[in-house]
């Protein structure tokens, strides 16, 4: 079904229907100032299909993992000892003891996957901070089902949209009024990050979604907020509910811990989302956890089968002995052999820095990797194969099918349920938008005939 899908697509895409659609594209991104820095968020001309299958999988293996991603956050809250396997800084254990006044370590978060067919399937990151793209993915499917193509494919073959903000604002709102209580006051919301980041016109997007509801929002830099009298303030607009865009550790580096943001969270004086707390499953070493055999007894016989599936092996970067595929090994030597095998990722980072991977560089240049995760908090991770699918796009007045690599980002509403999804395809095997032939497309799910 899926092949065929693609085929029937690709097929209509004559010379003169990729023109009207890479014009119709062209005008949408200039008109709703559709741009990742000055990049383009979408640069091709055919969405992303998923099958009835992969999606009910997709669903289930969430709903299986989410429970033990539970078990080791709470774990983790109450044994310092066992905590340290996250390598969390002083600072962030100090944020630990603030309460958001809400249960769920992250209302709103994203997977980053790859299915290789209907029935295998990775997670390879949990973004339990700050999950970007929501916005983007829904925009994007606004302006697909204008596109001339899109709308020829549909006479075809009928496809169901995975809006993502709704979940978004269904957790912030949730989140919300679960830190108010009996009080019924509507939030005002700031979008807080800083005003250079690349992302900044999806929070555009963010605020007239939240303004179709009435809601009010601001786009707030963290360095133009003041907390006076119990309140965190931005001028006269005094706000209740933080829509946490800023990474963590970028606001403890610029601010520190006497930061107007975090003397309000101490003081419950506003709610934020994601949580301080949302730290421990941020942490790369969240999955190393889930996969060490030294915390299998945390799990269920359940959620062991599931971790076993769909998490590929991790570990974090020390001296140790540890299992690989039925047999112990020697960490770091058995690693520093086998580079063909295993991505190296820093333990708190984002949007690909620092990530080795070991099949695409030498030998000289793969110790020297293993030597600096060695110095500071790095996982290692076994590589996945990675899916690739034809995207079409017009460039220089041509029709041009390239392969792309693809991976599948489904967003994960109150640590439970997914809403919404996002695609990212590349020419390279470091999915980023800022990676060569880089782009973001919009999801659909094929309809069952």
């Amino acid at each position: 079904m899926l092949a065929d899908a693609i085929a029937r697509y690709h097929d209509l895409l004559t010379d003169a229907l990729a023109a009207d659609s890479q014009a119709f594209l062209e005008r949408q991104t200039e008109r709703r100032r559709f741009y990742f820095g000055d990049r383009p968020i979408c640069t091709v001309l055919r969405p992303r299909f998923l099958t009835e299958p992969q999606y009910r999988l997709l669903q289930s293996a969430i709903k299986q993992l989410l429970p033990a991603f539970g078990a080791v956050y709470r774990r983790a809250l109450a044994d310092a000892t066992f905590r340290k396997q996250f390598a969390l800084s002083d600072a962030e254990e100090h944020l630990l003891e603030i309460d958001p006044g809400y249960a769920e370590a992250s209302p709103t978060a994203r997977f980053d996957s790859f299915f290789f067919s209907e029935s295998e399937l990775k997670f390879t990151e949990y973004n339990a901070e700050t999950p970007a793209g929501a916005a983007y993915h829904d925009i994007l499917t606004e302006i697909f089902y204008g596109m001339p193509a899109f709308q020829e494919f549909r006479r075809w073959r009928q496809v169901r949209p995975l809006p993502a903000r709704p979940g978004v604002l269904h957790a912030l709102l949730d989140s919300f009024h679960q830190w108010a209580g009996n009080r019924s006051e509507k939030p005002r919301i700031a979008i807080l990050d800083w005003k250079e980041v690349p992302t900044y016109s999806e929070f555009r997007l963010f605020q007239d979604y939240f303004t179709a509801y009435d809601i009010e929002s601001r786009i707030i830099d963290p360095r133009d907020v003041e907390y006076r009298d119990g309140k965190l303030i931005h001028g006269d607009y005094h706000i209740t509910l933080i829509y946490k865009r800023v990474l963590i550790s970028e606001l403890l580096e610029r601010g520190g811990l006497d930061h107007p943001v975090i003397q309000a969270s101490r003081d419950r004086a506003l709610c934020m989302v994601n949580s301080f707390r949302c730290k421990v499953l941020y942490k790369k070493a969240s999955l190393a956890v889930l996969s060490d055999e030294r915390n299998a007894s945390l799990f269920t016989p359940e959620q062991r089968a599931a971790v076993g599936r769909f998490i590929p092996w991790t570990r974090c970067v020390e001296h140790r002995k540890t299992m690989f595929q039925g047999r112990e090994i020697d960490l770091v030597d058995f690693v520093a052999q086998n580079r063909e095998l295993f991505v190296l990722k820093p333990n708190d980072d984002y949007g690909g820095k620092g990530i080795v991977l070991g099949w695409t560089v030498d030998a000289d240049t793969w110790q020297k990797a293993v030597a600096a995760a060695l110095a500071s908090p790095y996982v290692v991770q076994e590589k996945v194969r990675l899916p690739k699918e034809v995207f079409p796009g017009w460039h220089n007045g041509k029709l041009h099918m390239i392969e792309r690599m693809l991976d599948t980002n489904p967003f994960v509403v109150f640590g439970a349920a997914v809403d919404g999804m996002l695609t990212r395809i590349s020419t390279e095997a470091l999915l980023n938008v800022t990676a060569g032939g880089g782009s973001t497309v919009p999801t659909f799910v094929i309809e069952e005939l």
